[in-house]
């Protein structure tokens, strides 16, 4: 339920799995890890799904029997932050609960516009994943933050766009595209070039 396309320079994970909304079981989070570890060598990494949402989350069944507290969501941002290259959501519809975190975690972020973003932890007794907060916060700013976080706010594209939270609005026909077109220039590079610019645009200034 994990497409993985890796050509050595771009890698493509998709989730397939538009019956269930594309939501998460441990395998396929699993899946979605390796695949990322994987392309470390690749320049440019683009997450997105089949259907009409990008991923609901976790999967009821899973998330009841522990899902929700497991560290693979965190192994998977975590692996999707430290990627030396170019790494893009390319958003096929609405993103929620725990996949939120593989989104914040990547440099770019583009969506179709009926996407909305929410994460209902507070309604469903959750704490977020530990890194999801601060990344979120550092997008949207600390107020905004807690729209989503603690007022439980389903944010829509244009809303998104306006905060940050997304970067571009992209129709469904040309997702992938833009995607990849967005990749086109470090998918020329050296590994070593994407990575010192990379790390040129993390540093804090002074």
């Amino acid at each position: 339920m994990i497409e993985v396309q890796n050509d050595g320079t771009l890698c493509v994970l998709t989730i397939n799995r538009p019956d269930k909304a594309n939501s998460l079981t441990g395998e396929m989070l699993e899946a979605l890890c390796v695949g990322v570890e994987e392309a470390r060598s690749a320049r440019a990494v683009i997450l997105t799904g089949v259907g009409k949402v990008f991923s609901a989350g976790a999967d009821l069944e899973a998330a009841k029997a522990g899902l929700a507290l497991s560290p693979l969501w965190e192994r998977l941002s975590g692996a999707i932050a430290r990627h030396p290259g170019l790494t893009i959501a390319a958003l096929n519809g609405t993103v929620a609960g725990g996949a939120m975190g593989m989104v914040l975690a990547c440099d770019l972020r583009i969506a179709v516009p009926s996407t909305k973003v929410f994460y209902p932890v507070m309604k469903l007794g959750f704490l977020p994943q530990p890194s999801d907060p601060a990344r979120l916060s550092a997008l949207v700013g600390p107020s905004r933050a807690k729209m989503i976080l603690m007022a439980g706010q389903k944010i829509p594209t244009e809303q998104a766009l306006t905060w940050g939270l997304i970067d571009e609005i992209t129709e469904p026909d040309a997702l992938i595209d833009r995607a990849k077109a967005l990749t086109e220039d470090v998918c020329g590079a050296t590994a070593e070039h994407a990575r010192a610019i990379k790390g040129l645009i993390a540093q804090r200034l002074p």
